[in-house]
């Protein structure tokens, strides 16, 4: 266990240096940077773990999202989870047939692989939008599985960007487990299925919101995502939010709307941001107003700072 907390720390502070060096190199562009945090953790049960309670997220908010905010002119730095969807890369059909029917066989010498002409219409765009922020160096991408993980190269991140003050967005759309076993009370070999009906009692994981926007990173843009099943508490929830951490902006939105429609709450004002039927029908997605809006948001709060 020793050996492993120590590889994390590792870890976390060789992120802390990339991220650093990067964010020096987008202000040097004048580019302003945003961290996006995407996709769900992973908690688990077994010291030596086989089973885990798993947050459930594609993250393709996130993804989405960092898109649009590179194409508004960000460095985006993309905290993600390992095989959750990734910026551009969202544009590929699915792992499986999808993908290998998206693929032909070239004639060599020597062979090779190209993508069938019915898949070109979607992949071109996205990939030449990639390669342009991969140019640009505007993408910097680092990912994570568990939660000690996330929680490891959050902090480090926060940290690298502190120095830059207001012109970091922190776009927080990861789907984050609010439950965990602490370490000293997980057991260290599989959980067996013949001791009978389990019985589990975990712990609250502990807000990063609050280092987050007091120690870390105080001078920063912060925006938290609020995900409800319950539309009669959404709003109440969302404002309890921003009055304890203090923070900017929460992206309100329900589950079974979350794509077409959000609520941006702020401390003085409630937002609805929606997509009318036409825009659906034209493929539009609702991360291109989420992300136009806090944008907005985010000028208006660099310029407050000066």
């Amino acid at each position: 266990m020793a050996a492993a907390a120590g590889g994390a720390a590792a870890a976390a502070a060789e992120a802390e240096g990339r991220v650093r060096a990067w964010a020096a190199a987008q202000a040097a562009r004048g580019r302003r940077v945003a961290l996006v945090t995407s996709g769900g953790t992973q908690v688990p049960l077994e010291a030596r773990a086989v089973r885990f309670l798993e947050n459930c997220s594609s993250g393709r908010r996130g993804a989405a999202s960092a898109e649009r905010l590179v194409g508004a002119g960000y460095g985006v730095c993309f905290l993600h989870r390992a095989r959750s969807a990734f910026p551009w890369a969202r544009a590929l059909p699915p792992p499986g047939p999808a993908l290998l029917d998206a693929l032909r066989l070239t004639p060599g010498p020597p062979p090779g692989v190209a993508a069938a002409p019915a898949a070109l219409p979607a992949l071109l765009p996205a990939l030449r939008a990639y390669r342009r922020a991969a140019e640009a160096g505007a993408l910097l991408a680092l990912e994570f599985t568990g939660l000690a993980e996330y929680l490891a190269l959050l902090r480090a991140a926060a940290r690298a960007l502190a120095p830059f003050g207001s012109s970091v967005m922190f776009y927080l759309a990861a789907a984050v487990s609010d439950f965990y076993i602490p370490a000293s009370e997980m057991p260290e070999h599989k959980i067996q299925s013949s001791e009978g009906p389990l019985q589990i009692t975990m712990e609250m994981v502990p807000k990063m919101l609050s280092p987050l926007v007091k120690e870390w990173a105080p001078e920063a843009f912060v925006i938290s995502f609020k995900l409800e099943t319950d539309p009669s508490i959404l709003i109440e929830k969302s404002r309890k939010a921003l009055e304890k951490y203090r923070h900017q902006v929460v992206v309100a939105n329900v589950l079974e709307s979350r794509r077409t429609s959000v609520i941006i709450v702020t401390k003085d004002s409630e937002t609805p941001l929606s997509l009318s039927d036409e825009e659906i029908a034209q493929g539009m997605e609702i991360e291109e107003k989420i992300v136009s809006y806090l944008q907005d948001q985010h000028t208006a709060f660099i310029e407050k700072k000066f």
